[in-house]
């Protein structure tokens, strides 16, 4: 009887869920729900959506040729958990109802509750990219900069569980407090929120700046190319703090591929610390969208065999 665990992402836009089988990370079905995130509903609505695709995928599961055992569920969500990955204590702001919610007393069964940023990490070292790695920093360079680091196999969650805030590491002391009160976060300095700041009103979005950097706009890519230096100076700082075997990058601004690998290689290549001439790797993310999800169901497995 084939083994499969549930993994939820719960953002502020949908609500993600994967069945997957437990030992080749194969998703055997995928479902995508509007979460509806507004103050008046204060997270009802999407509650009941968590449990209805959970219910769904279950059913699933049990119709499969031979059935199937649901072993594991794993829920990814913003903010930061609890000691014991039950609910996310602490999230200001974003889907109210969320903040110590016990998601295994509202589904009547354990729940891993998990950081969505640390999912990400989650699913690339179990079935993606970092598979076979057991030291690793991933960055998901989206709006914001998020971040998780593997340590001997093991995701680091740290005291508070606030480890792998990545993008709030220090860049540029001369520039912004980041949300965190840090100067000249690596957040601000290549965080698809800060675009329109960084580019003085004439981008909206990272892939407006692309584009015009593509076309040889020379202040597109004095912008472009800057934050890309910021990005490299950020990951040197953290190989030298961690010294990890691979370095992911995951997030919608990794879709520039080669606009932001090529001169992120030659930003490395003028920055790091290379003792013996030994480059750490830094490669892009397997997983895409589903990628919360797939790694919820990552941890789920991880805490549950």
């Amino acid at each position: 009887m084939t083994q499969t665990a549930i993994g939820i992402d719960l953002g502020g836009t949908w609500i993600k869920g994967v069945l997957m089988n437990t030992d080749t990370g194969e998703i055997i079905k995928q479902l995508y729900h509007p979460t509806n995130d507004t103050k008046e509903q204060s997270g009802v609505h999407w509650q009941q959506a968590v449990k209805e695709t959970v219910d769904d995928l279950r059913q699933h599961a049990e119709a499969m040729p031979g059935g199937s055992v649901v072993k594991a569920v794993g829920l990814s969500a913003p903010g930061l958990p609890n000691a014991t990955n039950q609910c996310i204590a602490f999230m200001p702001g974003r889907l109210p109802g969320l903040e110590n919610f016990y998601w295994g007393h509202f589904l009547n069964e354990p729940v891993h509750v998990i950081n969505d940023a640390h999912a990400a990490l989650m699913a690339e070292s179990r079935f993606g990219i970092a598979k076979g790695h057991k030291n690793v920093l991933m960055l998901t360079l989206g709006t914001g900069v998020g971040g998780g680091i593997l340590i001997d196999g093991k995701l680091y969650q740290g005291n508070y569980q606030k480890a792998g805030h990545l993008g709030h590491i220090t860049v540029n002391t001369e520039s912004d407090l980041s949300i965190t009160g840090q100067p000249g976060s690596l957040e601000n300095a290549i965080g698809n929120a800060t675009i329109e700041k960084r580019s003085l009103g004439r981008f909206t979005s990272t892939y407006q700046l692309l584009e015009a950097y593509k076309q040889g706009d020379h202040f597109a890519q004095w912008v472009w190319l800057t934050s890309v230096r910021y990005l490299a100076i950020g990951i040197c700082a953290l190989t030298n703090a961690f010294s990890p075997d691979l370095v992911v990058l995951g997030g919608g601004i990794t879709q520039g591929e080669d606009d932001l690998l090529l001169p992120l290689a030659t930003f490395m290549d003028l920055h790091e610390w290379r003792p013996g001439s030994q480059a750490t790797p830094i490669k892009l993310a397997y997983f895409g969208d589903m990628a919360g999800a797939i790694g919820a169901a990552s941890f789920a497995i991880q805490n549950s065999f």
